[in-house]
């Protein structure tokens, strides 16, 4: 077992006391960095990147080159899970990701099955190993998958969407064809974030994206009680300490409370709510990471750190703060912004754990 240098982040989500507030920040490692589009041009599409555990590894490494980040995080794609079940993933240039073959017939719903990651998914797992080996120790891997709810919209949207018609006349009109679909997903994500455990990821994630498209009461039907079930089904321990468990709900800042409560160690949170409002709401259930406005890092050095210097004040004294972004970066980010950011972080959060 490699000991780890760097555990800030993994004492931070425990709500342990650290020095400093830790940051990681959703997207790191992508089309910002030009070191990544150059290893991307080589792989030929991002899909053959994602699929390539020592292409993957070397774009997982590329943001800590740069930055004096404190976790990174496993490069790969939420949609791998459902592409694995034989939807069939491709990228239409300029279009984002699409499937072949979207559920639309209830018997394809029911034939749906969760993979095996050992076999459908052995390209991440291998990914998750090779990128362990590579971090040496210096700072923990995070694994994550989508949510079930997330991944459940792009199988029978076929695509992203900007109203989810199709999802939501299927969640109305046969409720129980979509929590079919969500129970298998459920099964898939346990079985798929447990093999990233078990071969290297320190920590994981689960990536509500769509869940505050939702009404409160499909929210906590549809999406929450899913999420719940993973924390519940996760491996707690390996290596001899705890694997702490995120989720993050774009949009859910409504729900902090129930959220709080699903069984996460932390959550993550976007920028429409205040962290220091939602402190007090969460108490000492859960840490919090995030939640700085990614489209402040388009501006000036000096704007970033003025942000993140609000942020960490708005947290104020204490345990239990992953310094993030409320979503991930924009590939527009001058990357000077982002070490304008960490390096804000670094030198003013200590002030905050005194």
């Amino acid at each position: 077992m490699t000991t780890l240098k760097n555990d800030t982040f993994l004492r931070a989500l425990m709500r342990q006391p650290t020095e400093y507030t830790p940051t990681w920040l959703m997207r790191q490692a992508g089309r910002y960095l030009p070191e990544y589009c150059a290893t991307r041009a080589r792989a030929g599409s991002f899909l053959d990147l994602c699929k390539s555990p020592s292409l993957a590894t070397e774009v997982t490494l590329q943001p800590l080159a740069r930055y004096g980040l404190d976790a990174a995080i496993l490069f790969s794609d939420i949609l791998t899970v459902p592409d694995a079940m034989g939807l069939g993933l491709y990228f239409a240039e300029g279009e984002g990701p699409k499937f072949e073959r979207p559920l639309r017939d209830e018997w394809e719903i029911r034939d749906l099955a969760a993979p095996d990651p050992h076999d459908k998914l052995r390209y991440v797992i291998d990914a998750v190993s090779e990128i362990r080996k590579a971090l040496d120790g210096s700072v923990p891997l995070i694994g994550f998958s989508g949510s079930p709810f997330t991944l459940s919209c792009y199988m029978i949207e076929g695509q992203g969407s900007d109203t989810y018609a199709k999802v939501k006349k299927l969640m109305y009109a046969r409720p129980d064809l979509m929590h079919h679909i969500l129970d298998v997903t459920t099964t898939a994500v346990i079985d798929y974030l447990n093999a990233q455990i078990e071969a290297g990821a320190q920590a994981v994630m689960v990536f509500d994206s769509w869940g505050g498209m939702l009404s409160q009461a499909a929210y906590l039907e549809f999406s929450l009680p899913y999420m719940a079930r993973i924390m519940a089904g996760l491996t707690r321990e390996r290596e001899g300490r705890v694997v702490p468990r995120i989720v993050f709900t774009k949009g859910g800042g409504l729900w902090l409370d129930q959220i709080a409560n699903c069984g996460a160690d932390a959550v993550g949170l976007d920028w429409a709510i205040d962290i220091g409002e939602a402190r007090k709401l969460a108490g000492d259930r859960v840490a919090l990471q995030g939640n700085m406005d990614p489209f402040i890092l388009l501006t000036t050095p000096e704007a970033v750190s003025a942000e993140a210097r609000r942020v960490l004040a708005s947290y104020g004294k204490g345990s239990g703060h992953v310094f993030n972004l409320g979503h991930g970066i924009s590939q527009f980010t001058p990357p000077e912004n982002v070490a304008a950011l960490v390096e804000t972080v670094k030198a003013e959060s200590p002030q905050y754990h005194r």
